[in-house]
């Protein structure tokens, strides 16, 4: 199954990380203007101070590990969904999947030209678990919301996309909680010995 991402900031490349770690095919269009670039973070948990370019450098590195297809300055024009299939057009070729995740910061054109609804502050409306009022489209980070635009509640966003992704193909819960064994089986010397 195959999802393609739509931006390759905190919410594109957190929702890549996870849809991909689980075997599913993943693509992401990216032009690199995320919010980042301008940003240090200090407030990240787990990172006590980091350039957001580093940051987002370290995240690329991390999504390619799981195999995830980056398209690099690939601008999308358009997303359609017809009869249970979306097709994701750029300027030269269209691309067909399963679900879609938008992940394009505060820009909300994508999702209003494929008739997602919006709320009355002019956000894309979506449920607890990102999925927008079109069937298997999802939208994450800034477009949802009003003024939450942290990189952690991107990333977050971008998690509970996938997540809920995962859980639709399984037929169950997916969590994706790992143990050590996990890393040692994924990784195996980069975990270091107690």
């Amino acid at each position: 199954m195959s999802v393609i991402i739509v931006g390759g900031g905190p919410a594109g490349l957190s929702a890549a990380l996870f849809t991909a770690k689980n075997g599913l095919e993943t693509t992401v269009f990216d032009m690199d203007e995320t919010w980042m670039h301008k940003a240090h973070l200090f407030n990240y948990p787990g990172i006590g101070s980091i350039d957001g370019s580093n940051y987002m450098s370290v995240l690329g590195e991390q999504v390619d590990d799981f195999g995830v297809d980056r398209h690099q300055a690939t601008n999308v024009t358009a997303v359609e969904s017809k009869q249970n299939e979306l097709t994701v057009a750029t300027e030269t070729d269209k691309y067909s999947s399963k679900y879609v995740i938008l992940a394009t910061g505060a820009n909300r054109d994508l999702a209003r030209d494929l008739g997602c609804a919006f709320t009355e502050e002019d956000i894309v409306d979506v449920d607890v678990t990102m999925e927008t009022s079109v069937e298997n489209v999802y939208a994450t980070g800034a477009m949802v919301r009003a003024e939450e635009w942290q990189a952690v509640i991107s990333a977050g966003d971008g998690a509970a996309a996938a997540l809920n992704i995962l859980t639709k193909e399984k037929g169950e819960h997916c969590h994706d909680f790992d143990v050590p064994a996990d890393a040692e089986q994924l990784f195996g010397s980069l975990v270091p010995e107690e």
